[in-house]
């Protein structure tokens, strides 16, 4: 990853310990060889969150995930997998690429398919810069969002 992408795991990763102190928070999250940008661990459930920046297809990344996760080889009796988009998969005109939209299918399907998975796609309203480009101050804001959709999926929902 990116220093811009790195900065904004560190920020999802501080945030997420600062509230949910109960589970245990690290980045770069194992799952049978395959890293998963940051990870939450309490005494049943796995979090688990998924950074999409501008990688060229989101789809394999999340099918390769929920084909370890399948396995039910998971040290949880629940997981939960955020995955979340920036402004990368979003169409000029308006709506999400087919990128995203795949993503988020085999999101839904895996859900739907193993019974302690829950997935959900989460919003990351920002552009990233490209190498040697200026951090916008949007980022911060942007990170604090997706953030908070998190936490309000999970709440909701667990």
């Amino acid at each position: 990853m990116g220093e811009f992408a790195t900065a904004v795991q560190n920020h999802l990763h501080e945030q997420l310990a600062t509230s949910y102190t109960g589970f245990e928070w690290k980045t770069e999250h194992n799952i049978a060889g395959t890293p998963v940008d940051v990870a939450g661990l309490d005494d049943e459930t796995l979090i688990l969150i998924e950074l999409e920046w501008r990688r060229a297809d989101p789809a394999d990344n999340s099918a390769k995930l929920f084909r370890h996760l399948s396995t039910g080889t998971i040290e949880a009796s629940e997981v939960v997998v955020f995955q979340v988009f920036t402004g990368y998969y979003d169409l000029t005109r308006g709506g999400i690429s087919s990128k995203r939209k795949n993503a988020e299918f085999v999101g839904r399907v895996a859900s739907d398919a193993i019974d302690y998975l829950s997935y959900y796609p989460v919003d990351f309203d920002f552009e990233p810069p490209k190498r040697g480009e200026e951090w916008p101050d949007s980022c911060q804001v942007a990170g604090d969002a997706a953030v908070n959709e998190i936490q309000n999926q999970f709440e909701t929902h667990h």
